[in-house]
């Protein structure tokens, strides 16, 4: 059986009260948890001025990632699926204010303090600094229901989080995607949001090591939405040599859409095909229309 806990039951299922005791009880787990949220706090690239941002913390469970912002200075905002893990939360008497609800459908968040809301994050369009969120946003590629559409569910969820963060803010999310086809999936719905950024990839070589972490900046791509580079197995920053020769899907820095597939005709015949035909019509002597840029492109309906 897999050990991957979205693929076994929807986390407001599989976090129980009692593994939810059990995940804030475990060492390595807290251990694990302060790591990624440091490092999750240092792609955030914050200015370094003293003051405290207020930065929302996506997926926080029981608030281990939010104790990292807190001994960092900062104000934070909880959000979560688990009512079990945000009870413990509040046992545990953490900093950060809660929200309880689902991530990936408009309008979830029960809102628990009175800074206003929008329409997907209960927030106020432009009031948080910055976002984090450590090993949640896979959740959202899983049809846990028969209403849930991965794709439409990741839209909703980046057009909610891109309205309420500041105009060049950054959101830091720790992933575990399946496969290459599920991170394209996560990082071509934040594109489409309006997000500029990539994926950074620490340890690529290290199958024990190796964490990734998609680095998205609110607004247009420009010289400060450059993506950071990923450590490498002796903690400095891989070049982005290193870390294409891995994936060379890791740096996407702009929107750019990627070209489309060629259409062909009903009978499979591509452009190439028809250009091909006519110009073998040509050699024959026979009259044949110029190529243009029209040439082999599907009418329209109502043409």
């Amino acid at each position: 059986m897999s050990n991957r806990p979205e693929l076994l039951a929807p986390p407001e299922i599989f976090y129980d009260d009692s593994e939810a005791r059990k995940y804030t009880s475990s060492s390595r787990i807290i251990d694990i948890q302060a790591r990624l949220s440091e490092r999750a706090l240092e792609l955030l690239a914050l200015s370094v001025d003293g003051i405290p941002r207020l930065l929302l913390d996506i997926g926080c469970g029981s608030g281990l990632s939010g104790e990292t912002l807190t001994e960092n200075g900062h104000q934070w905002i909880g959000l979560d699926v688990s009512q079990s893990m945000l009870n413990i939360a509040l046992e545990r008497e953490v900093e950060g204010d809660l929200l309880l609800g689902d991530m990936g459908q408009d309008g979830f968040f029960v809102p628990l303090w009175p800074y206003g809301w929008d329409k997907g994050l209960a927030l106020r369009p432009g009031i948080i600094d910055g976002a984090i969120s450590i090993s949640a946003v896979q959740w959202l590629c899983n049809a846990d229901k028969s209403s849930h559409e991965p794709r439409l569910r990741l839209k909703a969820f980046f057009g909610s989080l891109y309205r309420c963060l500041a105009r060049g803010a950054r959101a830091v999310f720790q992933v575990y995607p399946e496969n290459i086809a599920q991170r394209e999936l996560i990082l071509r719905s934040a594109m489409h949001a309006g997000f500029a950024g990539g994926v950074v990839i620490d340890y690529p070589h290290s199958t024990k090591s190796r964490k990734e972490y998609l680095v998205l900046t609110c607004g247009a791509p420009s010289i400060s939405t450059a993506v950071p580079r990923g450590k490498g197995e002796d903690g400095e920053s891989c070049s982005e040599d290193e870390i294409s020769e891995e994936n060379q899907t890791v740096c996407i820095s702009d929107r750019n859409r990627p070209k489309k597939k060629q259409k062909t005709t009903r009978k499979g015949k591509g452009r190439d095909w028809i250009f091909k035909k006519k110009e073998q019509l040509r050699r024959k002597g026979n009259t044949v229309p110029p190529d243009t840029r029209y040439t082999g492109r599907k009418r329209k309906a109502r043409f």
